[in-house]
């Protein structure tokens, strides 16, 4: 009999200025990484997106942050496709030349990538988007016209019959700034991530579709300085292709019928937790054998200061999970798996991680792998 197939949740989170995955796309190497010791690797777009760089990974699931909570907490179910048939919208803020460049880029991604991305629609309004910081230190956004965003997507869903969307919003010019010179030099947060997050997020949740985001940015002058981390960004007119790629291949999102939807209810929000989400997932008899849920992961990888997100505060409560925090991923957070009470085992690195990872999947319990093993505990009346 083959061994459980070994499904590992890989998170680094949006615009907390995390040191690995806080930039352009540096995080991919982690999770090509984990991917060659996973048979199924679920991320989100803040981890496999590189401006125009990208990295087709087989076994990985590219899923947008708000659909990765639901997952995470049992709600929605990953159905794995072969293609999306992928919408574009643009906001009517861009001028016609970036316009045009990312229009090109989109034909680019079709005649070279074999993408089926089939229209494009102009929102109704400009969205307005703003950039934050907040006192954390996190990134954030707002949008000042969201109904125009959703009637564009409503669009495309209704009319185009597209199954996963893009987004392309004019983000603010912020050249000069102290932030955007600190992330072009590899430190600081992505000013741009956050409000990416609610954009994205948005659309997931009013419509259970597949979605990502690219910004339209005026092109920045030449940095002699500029970081390695940040470079995929200073390439081009657009940040489109990594996230039509993603897309084209992000799985659908599933949901329980009436009773088992009853029953997840209970699981969430009853005494009776590990039974009644016990008694949910084996009477799913009714979906697709290949659909993803969250009782099928067995680990979650995420940086020590950054465990404080929906995902992994409801996958830390499963006991078959084993959760993973790596030290020398810093970020601006400070919530660690000890101030949580989330039962964590630390590692110094994503290479570390990945040794873990390793001895999962063969089986062996990580702590036998040390020098020091404790003696059998006793369980007393």
């Amino acid at each position: 009999m083959n061994p459980r197939p070994l499904t590992v949740v890989l998170i680094v989170p949006t615009g907390v200025g995390a040191s690995i995955g806080g930039f352009a796309g540096d995080a991919l190497p982690v999770a090509r990484a984990i991917a060659q010791v996973s048979d199924t690797l679920i991320t989100h777009p803040n981890v496999l997106n590189g401006a125009q760089l990208y990295w087709p990974i087989p076994n990985a699931l590219y899923v947008e942050g708000y659909a990765l909570d639901k997952f995470a907490a049992g709600c929605w179910g990953l159905q794995p496709v072969h293609q999306n048939r992928i919408g574009l919208i643009m906001d009517c803020a861009i001028e016609p030349e970036l316009q045009l460049r990312h229009l090109q880029a989109v034909d680019a991604a079709r005649a070279t990538l074999g993408l089926n991305i089939t229209d494009c629609v102009l929102t109704d309004r400009p969205l307005q988007v703003e950039l934050r910081i907040s006192e954390s230190g996190a990134s954030w956004g707002t949008i000042g016209n969201p109904d125009s965003l959703l009637r564009a997507a409503e669009k495309l869903i209704k009319q185009a019959r597209v199954e996963a969307i893009a987004v392309v919003a004019r983000f603010p010019d912020d050249e000069g700034s102290l932030a955007l010179e600190n992330y072009r030099h590899g430190k600081g947060v992505d000013p741009l991530a956050g409000a990416e997050a609610v954009i994205s997020h948005l659309i997931v949740r009013t419509f259970k579709i597949p979605c990502a985001h690219a910004p339209a940015l005026s092109a920045l002058p030449l940095d002699p300085y500029l970081s390695p981390r940040s470079a995929a960004e200073e390439i081009g007119y657009t940040f489109l292709p990594c996230v039509l790629a993603g897309l084209s291949k992000a799985p659908q999102f599933v949901t329980p019928t009436v009773g088992q939807a009853s029953c997840l209810s209970q699981v969430l929000g009853g005494q009776d937790a590990h039974p009644t989400r016990e008694k949910f997932y084996a009477n799913r008899r009714d979906f697709e054998s290949q659909d993803l849920w969250a009782d099928r992961v067995d680990a979650v990888v995420i940086p020590a200061t950054a465990c404080g997100g929906s995902a992994i505060l409801s996958l830390s409560g499963r006991s078959t999970v084993q959760i993973i925090a790596v030290g020398d991923n810093k970020t601006q957070m400070q919530t660690t798996p000890e101030k949580l009470g989330i039962k964590a085992l630390q590692v110094n690195s994503y290479l570390e991680a990945i040794g873990v990872l390793v001895a999962l999947r063969a089986g062996i319990t990580p702590t036998s792998l040390g020098a020091d093993i404790s003696s059998l505990r006793c369980l007393s009346d």
